[in-house]
């Protein structure tokens, strides 16, 4: 299922095991709340998180947000219960955490049952070496989204997690390019540093650069400036509306090409523009909700 134009620009995780921020969630601005299972929670809160996901899940109260369960692996003690408690609870989706094999996604599914969307975690080096083959299974098995998970990337790579990633440029243009191939949605990782609000802002206009849905966050401060990155601009939807308007005029029908205020524009720059003004209606929607 393609769901690329649904509001997804800020993905912020949060320890199912918090109750007070769970409950503040329901009124922050973000797009999706990851009622998160596994990094951020001790191993002796396991059990407490669980049970306070599936609460929070059918408490509601989110509004128009995605509310994502994000459960340990099942290489852990807590793999099974969490995706059992996960079944019971009905979230919007199931973020399944170190995905490398597509045989780890139709173990998920099996776990699952149909109907259940699942989110998958890109955020191994293995991974990166069976990307398209995780983009069939995606589709094969009802993924709607990957998620990066550049700490735990940078970690098995060893190498240096700086705002501009240089390390990471090419692992997150593979994930990127593998995730349209397949027509996935994909939101980028973490930003660690919640004071660094240069930093934040920098690595949010790079992930929007590279065309990522939206980004994964670790601290309500950084969902507005993630909002604002992946927004699309005033002045890029007024040219989106321009191109469009050309392309549907009557006398343009069949055209591949025209000349519109002085540039060249294709087919593809029309379908790009219709997309664009898709992700901000959805926006408008989400907000005004």
């Amino acid at each position: 299922m393609n769901r690329i134009a649904r509001p997804r620009r800020s993905a912020l995780y949060l320890p199912a095991s918090n109750a007070r921020a769970v409950d503040k969630a329901r009124a922050l601005p973000c797009d999706v709340v990851i009622l998160d299972l596994e990094d951020a929670v001790a191993p002796d809160a396991k059990a407490e998180a669980r049970a306070g996901a599936v609460e929070a899940v059918k408490a509601g109260g989110f509004g128009g947000r995605e509310v994502v369960i994000r459960v340990n692996g099942l290489d852990t003690p807590w793999g099974e219960e969490d995706l059992a408690a996960a079944v019971a609870a009905r979230p919007d989706a199931v973020l399944i955490p170190k995905v490398s094999t597509p045989e780890d996604l139709s173990a998920a599914r099996a776990r699952l049952g149909e109907g259940l969307p699942i989110w998958a975690m890109i955020e191994t080096c293995a991974a990166l070496f069976r990307l398209d083959a995780l983009g069939v299974e995606s589709v094969n098995v009802g993924v709607d989204a990957w998620v990066i998970g550049s700490n735990d990337l940078a970690k098995e790579m060893r190498c240096v997690l700086t705002v501009d990633r240089e390390p990471l440029v090419t692992a997150l243009s593979l994930a990127l390019m593998a995730a349209r191939a397949h027509r996935l949605a994909i939101l980028d990782g973490v930003f660690n540093e919640i004071a660094d609000a240069e930093g934040l802002a920098r690595q949010c206009a790079q992930s929007a650069a590279f065309g990522f849905d939206g980004k994964t966050l670790i601290h309500p401060t950084q969902v507005e400036p993630a909002n604002a990155a992946f927004t699309p601009d005033p002045d890029a939807l007024a040219w989106a509306r321009t191109v469009v308007s050309a392309f549907e005029q009557p006398e343009n029908a069949g055209r591949g090409v025209l000349k519109v205020e002085g540039r060249m524009v294709e087919r593809l720059h029309f379908a790009e523009a219709k997309r664009l003004l898709s992700v901000a209606e959805a926006i408008a929607a989400r907000e005004a909700a």
